[in-house]
């Protein structure tokens, strides 16, 4: 077992486009995305005490996401069961994987077949680690390593360590800072007993009283064994100075009092905290038949019960000196050991693959730039390296030398001046091609052993999603360029933020003040050059409203060298007349096809020599612009934006181009049932607003608008005040002088009135589509809009109830009446009212026993409150989704613009969820009594 188990990783950001039919995603629970980018990367270098481990391309396909929602522990009929394998051996026999499964209880499986040995390797990762402890119980994490060896319910002290090595296999756990595993290696006839030692470690640990008063002592010793280490008592005393006020500060292995404390009922009290079935991913790796490894895990798994929400985890704020540190600790050392280190993001940001590459030019090996100069130029160090060390919510830059100790005046004080003066520009082609020829070996020889390519695939599944990983930390590291280095070098490598540690012998005469003295002396804080090579002023949260009566929004998050905004105006349908259905859709499909100073060809030539995204959307009662961009872009793309507001192009070339788009667009949702339910469902509901329209139009009325139509259209839609919201890194006062040229073209006053959309008099619409096996059927109900809180909060929580796999809907409809494949609930919202809608897809022959199906649901909700076990079930769901769908900072500017152009607070969606979390079963029924009639539903039926 390892006490200090590290890794090393980085991810990028995803940047997701807008797609207007939303509530589409909640039916075929698949979220479209228009213009979506990723860019994740991985960790590499060789150099690190515990090498990092990459992921290979993973490829999950289509039928396998559909099997993450269907793979469960609930009793099918032999029917149900029967499809449940088909799709299984379908999803498993696409690509070569790795393949990756959910359960309901949020488990995930990841499964890859691997024969060039007879060997099976099985782990499991957990979502807690030291940095989830509380300060008092430091060393719980690695002790409750120790004892899951220590016999289970099922297994005898030893028992399990015999029975794995009597077969020829072997065994380990580690703990890290953010998570712990648990693996197995057998051989491949023996699958079933790696997959359930490992479970049964993890779930039904015994933490004997007894045996956990001797494997205290055991820890104590390894404690111990730590300190006599020169290496390891540098890192934690570092740990303490960079990671300070964190749970990042404290060992692995814990300390000596809080690890003599901790008791057998502390130990179980943690594990029901944190070893949750939604916090873990199970890996098997090897010789399989990976349909049968599905059937093992769902028997081993399938029943688990998350007991408790999960929140997750945000990055640390780092409260650092303004002025280096320095420990001198005197002891019986023959040498000098020196340990320097800088605190960084953590995995979440984009600038890590950077900062690897830094930390290897500078040491990240015999050739490196720091080891020719003082190792074999001077001669003073025995040995000197840099590394990066990325947790996942903080990090470290850390230099580290051995040398003899009347030697370490000299090289602390030649180290401070050389770290003053690099120039990425004096490192050549060769140097710079060695290191990126270095951290891609380093990434490809992980897949050598089976070990090593199962905790690679494993850790990049469970920490940055899988499976892009590996292929976008190739083109990073191949396209990073000096000056992105540079800047990265600035803002890192700062004297004020260095801390230090040095072991001297006894009779040392160094000290910690003289260390500080000769950083300040020889490496002068460059304040004004790094402000401009380093992060934007961004300012602090918050809004300026300007004098034309827009509003600027800013959402500052320095974690990624990117600004994401969106700008949005009332309008969009709302100012159509019924004879121009459709023209809002054809302006946002002409706006960004040119300017004035770009052809079409040129602005997307533009965009994508920058790594930006850019779209533009209308919808029922706004009009959309998002943009995102890396920060060091600004300068570019702000101009470039305002050109597309101010002096779109609008060629007739392109406007043919995006006519025959939209009416491609309608003929294709025409063909399939769900979308053509969604493009009739407006004008069916609602009439005489702008709401009753068929958003994409007609297609000949589509290809009779002509340009004075769409440039008419947009003079009046871009004259009216607008909402901007900027989230990111970004330069606050460029923002200010953009929205203000934006500001200063606005001729109307007055935004478009937000109009209440009025209900049809029809109840039912029946829409045939020949040649097809599903019916697909809706049964809608009105509801109030957002400006009604308190039932927005209900609607929430009732939604949430009924839909997804694990909602009531499903459970009822799907698994015990097998009505159907996918059953679900959605909720519409425009301001002034809404909708709340159930949905099925099923046979023909089962539709009036499916619409039956929902009118017995109506009658339960009005009749029995709700379980609290449901309803806490739903307050989770909600929460879950929402930090779920908000991480990206374009998710989150869009929520800001779009909730405040419409008069509310920009934190409404949060608001809604807090007052959610408040309400009971008695609050749910009101609402349903009052809004969920069935009386007064409508019903879209689409069938063969």
């Amino acid at each position: 077992m390892f006490p200090f188990h590290e890794r090393k990783s980085y991810a990028d950001v995803k940047g997701y486009g807008f797609e207007y039919l939303l509530i589409f995603a909640f039916i075929v629970g698949v979220l479209l995305m228009a213009g979506s980018c990723t860019m994740e990367k991985v960790p590499a270098g060789k150099k690190a005490k515990a090498q990092t481990e990459k992921m290979e391309s993973n490829s999950t396909s289509a039928a396998a996401e559909e099997l993450n929602k269907n793979v469960s522990d609930n009793p099918m009929n032999k029917e149900a069961m029967k499809e449940l394998r088909e799709e299984i051996s379908h999803a498993l026999a696409s690509g070569e994987g790795p393949h990756v499964l959910k359960f309901k209880n949020g488990l995930t499986l990841l499964i890859k077949n691997d024969d060039r040995f007879p060997l099976v390797n099985v782990r499991l990762f957990v979502h807690a680690g030291s940095s989830y402890e509380d300060p008092s119980q430091a060393g719980i994490s690695h002790l409750l390593e120790h004892m899951v060896f220590k016999g289970t319910e099922k297994r005898a002290p030893g028992q399990t360590a015999l029975e794995v090595e009597s077969v020829g296999g072997d065994m380990n756990a580690a703990t890290s800072f953010d998570y712990t595993v648990y693996y197995v290696e057998v051989p491949d006839n023996q699958w079933q007993l790696g997959m359930d030692i490992v479970t049964d470690m993890a779930f039904n640990a015994k933490i004997d009283p007894e045996e956990l008063v001797s494997e205290k002592e055991v820890v104590l010793s390894e404690l111990a064994r730590g300190e006599d280490n020169p290496g390891s008592r540098i890192f934690k005393t570092l740990q303490s100075m960079v990671w300070n006020g964190t749970s990042y500060q404290w060992p692995i292995i814990g300390y000596r009092d809080t690890v003599k404390k901790i008791t057998s009922e502390d130990i179980h009290a943690y594990i029901k905290r944190l070893y949750q079935p939604q916090s873990m991913l199970l890996s098997v790796v090897g010789k399989i038949d990976p349909e049968k490894v599905v059937e093992e895990a769902r028997k081993l798994c399938g029943q688990l019960q998350d007991s408790r929400p999960v929140v997750p985890p945000v990055e640390f704020s780092l409260s650092t000196p303004d002025a280096p540190q320095a420990k001198v600790i005197n002891g019986n050392w023959n040498k000098a050991y020196i340990g320097a280190a800088f605190p960084v993001p953590g995995l979440g940001s984009a600038k890590t693959v950077g900062l690897e590459t830094l930390c290897d030019l500078l040491g990240g090996g015999e050739t490196s730039r720091l080891y020719r100069k003082f190792k074999y130029e001077k001669g003073i160090v025995d040995s000197i390296s840099v590394s990066s060390l990325t947790l996942e919510r903080g990090g470290m830059l850390y230099i580290y030398a051995v040398l003899d100790p009347d030697k370490v005046n000299e090289f602390w004080a030649e180290l401070m001046q050389e770290l003053a003066d690099v120039d990425m520009n004096s490192f050549s082609d060769r140097e710079m091609d060695r290191v990126l020829l270095n951290l891609e070996d380093s990434l490809f020889l992980t897949k050598e052993t089976l070990s090593g390519l199962a905790s690679k695939l494993g850790y990049f599944q469970f920490f940055e999603g899988g499976q892009q990983a590996e292929e976008n930390y190739l083109y990073n590291i191949k396209h990073i360029e000096r000056s992105q280095l540079q800047k990265l070098y600035k803002e890192f490598f700062r004297p004020e933020k260095l801390s230090a540690c040095v072991l001297v012998p006894e009779d040392s005469k160094i000290s910690a003040e003289s260390l500080k003295q000769d950083v300040i002396k020889y490496w002068p804080d460059k304040k004004e050059e790094r402000k401009n090579l380093t992060s934007m002023d961004t300012g602090k949260k918050g809004s300026i409203h300007l004098p034309g009566g827009s509003e600027v929004i800013f959402i500052p998050d320095t974690t990624l060298p990117y600004t994401a905004m969106s700008l949005y105006w009332l309008g969009g349908d709302s100012d159509l007349t019924p004879e121009q259905q459709g023209l809002s859709a054809l302006v946002s499909g002409a706006l960004i096809r040119g300017t004035g100073n770009m052809n079409a060809t040129e602005l997307e030539d533009f965009i994508s020599d920058r790594a930006a995204t850019l779209n533009s959307s209308a919808g029922r009662d706004v009009f959309a612009i998002n943009a995102k961009f890396p920060s060091r872009f600004t300068a570019d793309m702000l101009p470039m934006v305002s050109d597309i507001i101010i002096d779109p192009a609008f060629s007739e070339e392109e406007l043919n181009r995006a006519r025959l788009d939209q009416v491609s667009s309608i003929k294709q949702r025409e063909d399939r049932p769900v979308s053509l339910a969604f493009r009739n469902m407006f004008p069916f509901l609602f009439k005489d607003t702008g709401f009753s329209y068929f958003h994409l139009g007609q297609p000949s009325e589509v290809m009779q608008f002509s340009r004075d139509d769409v440039q008419n259209f947009w003079k009046e839609q871009s004259s009216r005040p607008f909402v901007l919201a900027v989230c990111g890194e970004y330069d606050r006062d460029a923002v200010i002088k953009f929205a203000k040229t934006l500001d200063s073209h606005i001729s109307v006053q007055n935004a478009v009135a937000q109009e209440r959309p009025q209900w049809g008099m029809k109840k039912e619409l029946t829409l045939n589509l020949p040649d097809r096996n599903q019916a697909h059927i809706m049964a809608v109900f009105p509801v109030p809009g957002l400006e009604d809180k308190k039932s927005s909060a209900a609607l929430s929580l009732l939604r949430a109830t009924l839909a997804g796999q694990s909602g009531l809907l499903f459970r009822d409809l799907r698994d015990k009446q097998g009505l159907g494949y996918t059953v679900t609930a959605f909720l519409w919202q425009s301001s002034k009212s809404g909708f709340m809608a159930f949905y099925i897809g099923t046979k023909p022959e089962q539709i009036d026993q499916a619409i039956d199906g929902f009118k017995k649901t109506v009658e339960k909700l009005h009749n029995n409150n709700l379980p609290e076990t449901e309803i806490d079930r739903a307050k989770n769901i909600l929460s879950g989704e929402y930090y779920q769908e908000h991480q990206s900072l374009i998710s989150r500017s869009r929520e800001s613009a779009s909730l405040a152009v419409r008069g509310f607070s920009p934190d409404r969606d949060r608001t809604i969820i807090e007052t959610a979390k408040k309400m009971d079963a008695a609050d749910i029924r009101n609402l349903v009594n009052k809004y969920i009639n069935w009386d007064e539903h409508y019903l879209i039926k689409v069938q063969p």
